[in-house]
This record gives structure tokens, C-alpha cells and sequence, in this order.
């Protein structure tokens, strides 16, 4: 995916009046965005982090934006008060048949569709600092989720949780998993390193798209790409007929 985390960036410019990976993948979306905003968008960021307390969460730390990358999956741990927010941190579109993003979005029960609420939640001012800083926690993760496609799709898998799969020394796990971390982990963090500051020209092409942009993009990658190298590759396959 060209992407990353441009949006919120993109997001944090408009914070004036008027836009799944594993932990260690969405804490270097986080720090790539840290790293390119302004001093001011940093110090609206902060403001709103003294608000944490007041989301009572005290087992999941919010003091920064690597905290708020993956403070989602944290307080979903906490089934009783959080339980509702599983189903925001994916979309089951069928690789299988035309891309259908309406049907794997009942309800706005999606990631794209939750990255769209959290984005208007953050830029409305009249809101609570606590309210937003929600807001900013959720959509920090979630368009890191997105750009996982495995997050974005899948062909009756679980996107690929019912998929094993074995990667290098490590045995018995499934595709999604594999992306989430090992395969992530490995990618991002060759060189050059993807923690800069990206010029101008980058970032009007790393910050463009929207949520069903993007959507389709992950869905067509994994498609393409994702299903066939993990039937053909070295990883282990077992999937239904279709």
C-alpha cells in the first residue's frame, strides 16, 4: 500500500476551524506521522492527551500518539465495557465477488466506516477534549488497520484467522497472524527507514484517497496478492472451494 498515516497529518492541519497490524506496526505508523507534523499540530495533539483520564482506561496508557496507535486493541480486552467496538477493526468484504463494501458494513459496524466517524468526531471542536481524544485513539488505529488487508477482507477466513499457515521458524500459526506481525515486522523495518520526514511532493501522494479508496485497494491487493503467494508460497494453505 502507497499509503500510511498521512491522514492524520492530513487531520491534524484541520484541527484550526475548519481530514491491524500488530503493535509494533501501528506504533511506526504512529511515529511516521509524529515525525512530519507541525509544532503546532503537536501541541493541539498534547492538549487533547490531558484529557486521557477522564476516558478512565487506566490499564491502557494514552500519553502520546504511539500509546493512542494501539490503545483500540488494548481496552477491547475489557469485554464488558468495550465488547462493541470488536467488530470496528475490520470489514469482511468477499474477495470472491465484486467488491461490495455496503454489504460488510452493516450498521457502520467497519473500519472504513468507523475511520469516516472518528475523523468527524476529531475535527469537531465543539466537542469535549475527552470525546475527541477517542476520536484521534480510534482513527490512529484503525487507518492502520485498514492498510492491512487482511483487515479488509477475506473469502469466508475470518480474514485469514482460519487460514494456517507457517512462516520461516515459526510453526502453527494462520495468515492473518503472520501478516499482523512476523511478515509486517520484517517489511518495515528494512532499510530506508520508513521513520523521516517525507518532502512535499511525498506527502501530496501518500495523503490523498479516502476511506473507500482505500478500502478497494486493500480488498484488490488481497485479491491479487495476499490469497495467491500464500497458495503458492511457502505457507501452508487450507481453504474452502469457491
Amino acid at each position: 500500500m502507497k499509503r500510511l498515516l498521512f491522514v492524520v497529518l492530513i487531520i491534524f492541519a484541520p484541527l484550526s476551524p475548519v481530514h491491524a497490524w500488530g503493535e509494533y506496526g501501528h506504533k511506526t505508523i504512529a511515529d511516521i506521522s509524529h515525525v512530519n507534523m507541525s509544532t503546532t499540530a503537536k501541541a493541539r495533539m498534547l492538549a487533547l492527551f490531558r484529557a486521557a483520564p477522564l476516558l478512565g482506561t487506566p490499564k491502557c496508557p494514552l500519553t502520546n500518539i504511539l500509546d493512542a496507535s494501539v490503545w483500540p486493541d488494548c481496552v477491547r480486552r475489557d469485554q464488558v465495557r468495550w465488547n462493541y467496538t470488536n467488530a470496528w477493526h475490520y470489514q469482511n468484504v468477499d474477495i470472491c465477488r465484486p467488491f461490495d463494501l455496503t454489504s460488510a458494513c452493516a450498521g457502520g459496524n467497519c473500519v472504513s466506516a468507523q475511520i469516516d466517524r472518528n475523523f468527524a468526531l476529531l475535527k469537531d471542536k465543539s466537542l469535549p477534549a475527552h470525546v475527541r481524544l477517542e476520536a484521534l485513539a480510534f482513527l490512529a488505529h484503525f487507518v492502520g488497520d485498514l492498510h492491512q488487508p487482511l483487515h479488509a477482507g477475506d473469502r469466508s477466513d475470518r480474514g485469514g484467522n482460519d487460514v494456517k499457515a507457517n512462516y520461516g521458524i515459526i510453526p502453527g500459526s494462520n495468515l492473518h497472524s503472520v501478516w499482523d506481525g512476523a511478515l509486517a515486522e520484517r517489511s518495515i523495518s528494512a532499510s530506508p527507514s520508513l521513520i523521516r520526514q517525507y518532502n512535499t511532493n511525498d506527502k501530496s501522494l501518500l495523503g490523498t484517497g479516502n476511506s473507500a479508496a482505500w478500502s478497494e485497494e486493500a480488498w484488490q491487493l488481497l485479491r491479487d496478492n495476499v490469497y495467491p503467494r500464500a497458495l503458492d508460497g511457502d505457507a501452508s494453505y487450507e481453504a474452502r472451494d469457491h
